[in-house]
Protein backbone atom coordinates (compact mmCIF):
# COMPACT_ATOMS: atom_id res chain seq x y z
CA UNK A 1 0.00 0.00 0.00
CA UNK A 2 1.28 3.44 -0.94
CA UNK A 3 -0.06 6.74 0.33
CA UNK A 4 0.71 9.94 -1.52
CA UNK A 5 0.50 13.46 -0.14
CA UNK A 6 0.93 16.42 -2.46
CA UNK A 7 1.95 19.94 -1.48
CA UNK A 8 3.31 23.11 -3.01
CA UNK A 9 0.37 24.32 -5.01
CA UNK A 10 -0.78 27.91 -4.92
CA UNK A 11 -1.47 31.08 -6.84
CA UNK A 12 1.24 32.37 -9.11
CA UNK A 13 1.27 35.01 -11.81
CA UNK A 14 1.66 33.96 -15.42
CA UNK A 15 5.34 33.48 -16.12
CA UNK A 16 6.10 32.54 -12.54
CA UNK A 17 7.23 29.25 -11.03
CA UNK A 18 5.95 26.70 -8.55
CA UNK A 19 7.39 23.45 -7.25
CA UNK A 20 4.99 20.68 -6.36
CA UNK A 21 6.02 17.90 -4.01
CA UNK A 22 4.58 14.45 -3.49
CA UNK A 23 5.64 12.51 -0.41
CA UNK A 24 5.08 8.75 -0.52
CA UNK A 25 4.86 6.19 2.25
CA UNK A 26 6.21 2.68 1.84
CA UNK A 27 9.60 1.05 1.65
CA UNK A 28 9.38 0.12 -2.03
CA UNK A 29 9.22 3.65 -3.41
CA UNK A 30 11.93 2.97 -5.97
CA UNK A 31 9.92 0.22 -7.62
CA UNK A 32 7.20 2.71 -8.59
CA UNK A 33 7.10 5.00 -11.55
CA UNK A 34 5.67 8.32 -10.37
CA UNK A 35 3.47 10.57 -12.43
CA UNK A 36 1.62 13.87 -12.30
CA UNK A 37 -1.80 14.35 -13.82
CA UNK A 38 -4.42 17.09 -14.01
CA UNK A 39 -8.02 17.24 -15.19
CA UNK A 40 -8.71 18.53 -18.69
CA UNK A 41 -11.84 19.05 -20.78
CA UNK A 42 -13.14 15.61 -21.64
CA UNK A 43 -10.54 13.88 -19.45
CA UNK A 44 -10.67 13.07 -15.78
CA UNK A 45 -6.89 12.77 -15.68
CA UNK A 46 -4.60 14.31 -18.29
CA UNK A 47 -0.99 13.20 -18.27
CA UNK A 48 1.55 15.88 -17.35
CA UNK A 49 4.84 14.11 -16.58
CA UNK A 50 6.28 10.93 -15.13
CA UNK A 51 9.59 9.51 -13.97
CA UNK A 52 10.73 5.92 -13.76
CA UNK A 53 11.48 4.24 -10.46
CA UNK A 54 15.19 4.27 -11.20
CA UNK A 55 14.95 8.00 -11.92
CA UNK A 56 16.79 7.70 -15.19
CA UNK A 57 13.85 8.10 -17.55
CA UNK A 58 11.25 10.83 -17.82
CA UNK A 59 8.27 11.53 -20.03
CA UNK A 60 6.40 14.80 -20.57
CA UNK A 61 3.20 15.92 -22.20
CA UNK A 62 3.78 18.16 -25.21
CA UNK A 63 1.81 20.93 -23.52
CA UNK A 64 4.38 21.25 -20.71
CA UNK A 65 7.59 20.11 -22.39
CA UNK A 66 10.36 22.62 -21.84
CA UNK A 67 8.53 24.32 -18.95
CA UNK A 68 8.21 21.48 -16.46
CA UNK A 69 10.78 19.18 -14.85
CA UNK A 70 9.99 16.07 -12.87
CA UNK A 71 12.51 14.63 -10.42
CA UNK A 72 12.61 12.28 -7.47
CA UNK A 73 14.56 11.89 -4.26
CA UNK A 74 14.43 8.25 -3.22
CA UNK A 75 16.10 8.97 0.12
CA UNK A 76 13.11 11.20 0.96
CA UNK A 77 10.48 9.12 -0.87
CA UNK A 78 9.47 12.30 -2.66
CA UNK A 79 8.81 13.27 -6.25
CA UNK A 80 8.84 16.88 -7.44
CA UNK A 81 7.31 18.79 -10.31
CA UNK A 82 9.06 22.07 -11.06
CA UNK A 83 6.74 24.27 -13.09
CA UNK A 84 8.20 27.32 -14.82
CA UNK A 85 6.70 29.91 -17.16
CA UNK A 86 3.28 29.23 -15.74
CA UNK A 87 0.28 29.90 -17.96
CA UNK A 88 -3.35 30.44 -17.01
CA UNK A 89 -4.06 27.19 -18.87
CA UNK A 90 -1.94 25.37 -16.26
CA UNK A 91 -4.60 26.16 -13.67
CA UNK A 92 -5.83 22.84 -12.29
CA UNK A 93 -5.66 20.43 -9.40
CA UNK A 94 -2.50 18.37 -9.85
CA UNK A 95 -2.53 14.75 -8.77
CA UNK A 96 0.47 12.61 -7.95
CA UNK A 97 0.24 8.91 -8.79
CA UNK A 98 2.31 5.74 -8.38
CA UNK A 99 2.58 2.87 -10.87
CA UNK A 100 3.88 -0.48 -9.61
CA UNK A 101 6.52 -2.33 -11.59
CA UNK A 102 7.72 0.96 -12.98
CA UNK A 103 11.44 0.81 -12.24
CA UNK A 104 12.22 1.15 -15.93
CA UNK A 105 8.85 2.46 -17.11
CA UNK A 106 7.40 5.91 -17.77
CA UNK A 107 3.69 5.25 -18.34
CA UNK A 108 1.52 8.09 -19.59
CA UNK A 109 -1.83 6.34 -19.22
CA UNK A 110 -3.72 7.09 -16.01
CA UNK A 111 -4.94 3.48 -15.97
CA UNK A 112 -1.35 2.33 -15.34
CA UNK A 113 -1.34 3.99 -11.92
CA UNK A 114 -2.71 2.21 -8.86
CA UNK A 115 -2.29 4.85 -6.19
CA UNK A 116 -3.35 8.49 -6.23
CA UNK A 117 -2.97 11.47 -3.95
CA UNK A 118 -5.67 13.96 -3.04
CA UNK A 119 -4.28 16.68 -5.27
CA UNK A 120 -2.87 20.17 -4.87
CA UNK A 121 -4.32 23.20 -6.66
CA UNK A 122 -2.25 25.36 -8.98
CA UNK A 123 -3.58 28.66 -10.23
CA UNK A 124 -1.78 30.62 -12.91
CA UNK A 125 -3.23 34.11 -12.95
CA UNK A 126 -3.14 36.34 -16.01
Amino acid sequence: QVQLIESGGGLEQAGGSLRLSCAATGRTFRTYAMGWFRPAPGKEREFVACISGCGGMTNYADSVKGRVTISRDSARNTVYLQMNSLKPLDTAVYYCAASGGGFFQTPAAATAYEYWGQGTRVTGSS
